[in-house]
């Protein structure tokens, strides 16, 4: 395998993907911050291995071991923005970026602990594709700063991240082994591969996440009165405020406005109407938008954006789940045409 062309690929590819997160509106400047970074980091790292192996530029080697140690904690941080205010992010921050900045600082006094980054790489995936599961266990609510058009396909990116993280994981430790062998040139092809695997996986989620739309799910049966009473205020707040049609929506917002907290307004919402409070707002989102299409002669672009929705396939698929049409064939079927 030739050393240099595939990292330098790998390097092309994840300066891609570094653009693309950076354009994706997540309503969170900390968020597109964080995940950035992780994608800049990932960058930065196979640019470092296609010059140390590939141009046998030696003094790499003390930087290019600590770059893939921010990578987990960028990415953890990215869906933690999401879920809580920028003043408890400071702390989450210091403590998340502070234990991969001192083992940058460490070996410029102690030379012998480079050897042990691969182990302290490895460990470092593993800990943080087990934080974003946890995060994901929590529902919804760990994300209720994130725009409800964007919450779904959110959710399923932290597993989706958890998966590359815990991927990385066995590359790292297979690149341990490798070396502890004497086995240099695995070692070298397995990190070229594996850094392309990296970001080849991460440029798909993205375009994953803006591509994808929530499932439907059936209503859910024994609703009780306190949270059939809480679903049909947040049906009159969102009908007569018109509140579904800003795209900046959150849980959090949302909850704040009926005055209650998060997870009492999801589990009303869930409880009564078997979805959850994305699919629920997309719903008045969409009838919106189907009216719009009876009696308006404006395109399907202009009322995806008049609608509340943020991206055009998200509107295609979740529109044509409900209605079972494109929203084309629906304005023909209704006007007769």
């Amino acid at each position: 395998m030739l050393e240099l062309p595939l990292p330098i690929l790998t390097f092309i590819l994840a300066l891609v993907a570094c653009v693309m997160i950076w354009r994706i509106n997540l309503q969170n400047h900390l968020a597109r911050f964080f995940f950035t970074a992780a994608f800049g980091f990932l960058t930065a790292g196979t640019l470092a291995v296609g010059l140390r192996f590939g141009y046998r530029i030696d003094f790499l080697a003390y930087v290019q071991p600590i770059i893939p140690l921010f990578v987990g904690p960028c990415i953890y941080l990215g869906f933690r923005a999401l879920g809580c205010g920028p003043k408890h992010m400071r702390q989450v921050g210091v403590a998340h970026l502070g234990i991969p900045f001192i083992l940058g600082i460490v070996p410029l006094f102690i030379a012998n602990i480079r050897t042990t980054y691969d182990l302290m790489i490895g460990l470092s995936y593993l800990t943080y594709c087990a934080l974003l599961i946890g995060l994901w266990r929590r529902g919804p609510d760990s994300l209720q700063l994130a725009p409800l058009a964007l919450l779904e396909n959110l959710r399923r990116c932290m597993l989706f991240a958890a998966a590359l993280l815990f991927m990385s994981f066995v590359f790292d430790t297979s690149i341990a082994v490798s070396f502890a062998l004497g086995k240099s040139k695995e070692a070298i092809n397995l990190i070229s591969v594996g850094s392309f695997v990296s970001a080849l996986s991460m440029i798909a989620a993205i375009v994953f996440f803006t591509r994808t739309s929530a499932p439907h799910a059936a209503p859910a049966p024994n609703v009780d009165s306190v949270h059939s009473e809480l679903e049909q205020r947040a049906s009159a707040l969102l009908q007569d405020s018109h509140l579904y049609l800003d795209t900046n929506l959150t849980l959090d917002r949302l909850a704040k406005r009926l005055h209650v907290p998060t997870r009492q307004i999801s589990e009303a919402i869930n409880q009564t109407k078997g979805i959850n409070v994305s699919q629920y707002v997309n719903g008045f989102r969409l009838r919106h938008a189907a009216q719009l299409l009876v009696n308006t002669r404006h395109s399907a672009t202009h009322i995806m954006e008049q609608s509340g929705f943020l991206t055009r396939s998200n509107f295609y698929r979740e529109f044509e789940r409900v209605y079972g049409q494109s929203p084309l064939e629906y304005r023909k079927s209704q006007q007769g045409l």
